[in-house]
């Protein structure tokens, strides 16, 4: 198994450690659904005692990323369609609230922010930096959340997000319509500086949909990633 590992950050408890490897792991799909994984491996592969990768594990299949079958081992969970679009479901209602909240008002020092993040992305994108990509494309809308002093909603979304984020990671893998998203977020952020709500919410609708229509594409790509219906 190749795993994507950082170091550990200072201040960072072991546990918090392991879980963060394996759930960026996952997400990324260098641990693909379907497959086995052992507390013996990952506890070697991150030189850790065994009781933090145990706790980790628990931690994940709380959160539907793994799933245990007793006396035959713990396996990567399938991704199921349903709760990706309940989790679709609650970023558009969300999203086009505080979108509605962020072009009547909004920080001025946070477009600069918005803006840095967008030039960020594009850099990223060249790189086909697919998780980092990723990890920025939320922080531009957790800014949004920031600026509109909606970050426990955020934080919320969060508790949700890991199978969208799965499925929206295979989308870049895959080339699915994922480059267009820098355009968006321009608009986005135009729609903010101009306060033009009616872009704003016309552009979020079309952001957060189209994985609806991508979904499509991506299980018949590939299908075994997908739960069985």
């Amino acid at each position: 198994m190749i795993l994507q590992i950082e170091k550990q950050r200072d201040g960072m408890t072991v546990g918090d450690y392991v879980y963060e490897v394996i759930k960026r792991n996952i997400i990324n799909l260098n641990m693909a659904p379907g497959n086995k994984v052992s507390e013996k491996e990952i506890s070697d592969l991150l030189n850790v005692s065994r009781t933090p990768v145990r706790e980790a594990f628990i931690k994940l299949a709380k959160e539907g990323l793994l799933y245990i079958l007793p006396q035959r081992g713990t396996y990567i969970s399938y991704i199921d369609l349903d709760t990706v679009e309940d989790a679709r479901f609650i970023r558009e209602s969300l999203e086009k609230s505080v979108l509605k909240i962020a072009t009547e008002r909004f920080p001025e020092e946070l477009l600069d922010v918005l803006q840095e993040n967008i030039n960020a992305q594009k850099n990223l994108i060249e790189k086909r930096a697919f998780f980092e990509f990723l990890e920025m494309d939320e922080a531009f809308h957790k800014t949004i959340f920031m600026g509109c002093n909606r970050l426990r909603t955020w934080s919320f979304i969060q508790q949700i997000n890991s199978e969208y984020k799965r499925v929206r990671i295979l989308t870049f893998i895959a080339d699915i319509n994922w480059k267009s998203i820098i355009g968006q977020h321009m608009q986005i952020l135009e729609s903010i500086r101009t306060h033009d709500e009616i872009m704003g919410q016309e552009v979020i609708n079309s952001h957060i949909k189209k994985l609806l229509f991508e979904q499509i594409e991506l299980k018949e790509k590939y299908p075994q990633y997908f739960k069985a219906d």
